[in-house]
């Protein structure tokens, strides 16, 4: 597989695929970027950093995760707002990871962001459901620090990586709870996840210099040699899916990262690779935004 740089910055993760652009976060630098077609990008919210996840609303609004729940913004319009900044009346302490629950809804989980960033112990984390309706329920606790997520192509099962821990799959219930985790395997540094059209998982590890792609049993199916240390996200997308999308960093930036010394070159770099196979197209989110 060979790969391409199409944009860089300090630390970068969030990716959201649209129909002919691109969107990236940069959780140091802070801003949600757009890569057009034409190489060029555009800026929003630049104030806001440790961006981790982007999603697309279906009407048109940017949807990201951060320190202080999940907010959103209208690239045509300038308009902004918060979607989520409590759960049972308390001040969520960060949201890292979010995907759509395929019913205009979204799965997320918490994080200690604040923490993070000062290199200190992490309070606990959990995994939720936000229903387009507004409701929030705790779906899956006792968790260190969660990470990518994503559905089987059927939307049956829920993925998940637990960073310091390893790759999990849950069943997904009738009414969009989970049942019981299953380790399909474990791995330290897992980050990103992506499911293709085949079912397969597609997994990044920030001290890792290749993908790992597994079957839906947490087989290793192939190896992809990356062009960097370490990898934070992955995404398909393009007119066939078949585009991959990955947001690397260099273990230089990593290893000071996780101290709470931030990096300050522009060495983490997106790139754009060819997949043998398209991905499993990410439904948009359907929440009623001000």
């Amino acid at each position: 597989m060979e790969f391409s740089a199409i944009a860089a910055g300090l630390y970068l993760e969030g990716l959201g695929i649209g129909s002919d652009e691109v969107w990236f976060s940069d959780v140091v630098q802070g801003g949600v970027h757009r890569l057009a077609p034409d190489g060029t990008i555009r800026t929003w919210l630049p104030e806001r950093r440790w961006i981790g996840s982007l999603l697309l609303n279906r009407d048109g609004a940017v949807l990201c995760s951060g320190p202080d729940g999940i907010a959103w913004f209208h690239p045509s319009t300038g308009a902004s707002g918060m979607l989520l900044q409590e759960i049972d009346g308390k001040p969520i302490a960060g949201v890292n990871e979010i995907m759509p629950d395929g019913r205009g809804g979204i799965y997320f989980g918490t994080i200690d962001i604040t923490s993070m960033a000062q290199g200190q112990p992490l309070r606990p984390a959990a995994l939720y459901r936000f229903a387009a309706d507004g409701r929030v329920s705790k779906i899956a606790d006792d968790l260190l620090f969660p990470n990518g997520i994503g559905l089987s192509p059927d939307g049956t099962r829920l993925y998940h990586n637990d960073t310091r821990v390893g790759i999990y799959a849950f069943d997904i219930r009738p009414d969009g709870s989970l049942g019981d985790r299953t380790l399909l395997l474990a791995k330290t540094d897992c980050d990103g996840l992506a499911v293709d059209g085949e079912g397969n998982l597609w997994v990044t590890g920030y001290r890792s210099n290749e993908m790992l792609c597994l079957r839906p049993d947490g087989v290793i199916h192939q190896r992809v040699a990356l062009p960097s240390d370490g990898a934070t996200n992955v995404r398909f997308g393009g007119e066939d899916g078949r585009d991959l999308y990955v947001t690397t960093v260099p273990l230089d930036a990593v290893n000071g990262f996780v101290q709470g010394i931030l990096p300050s070159s522009p060495t983490s770099v997106l790139y754009r690779a060819r997949s043998d196979v398209p991905g499993r197209p990410i439904a948009q989110t359907d929440f009623r935004l001000a």
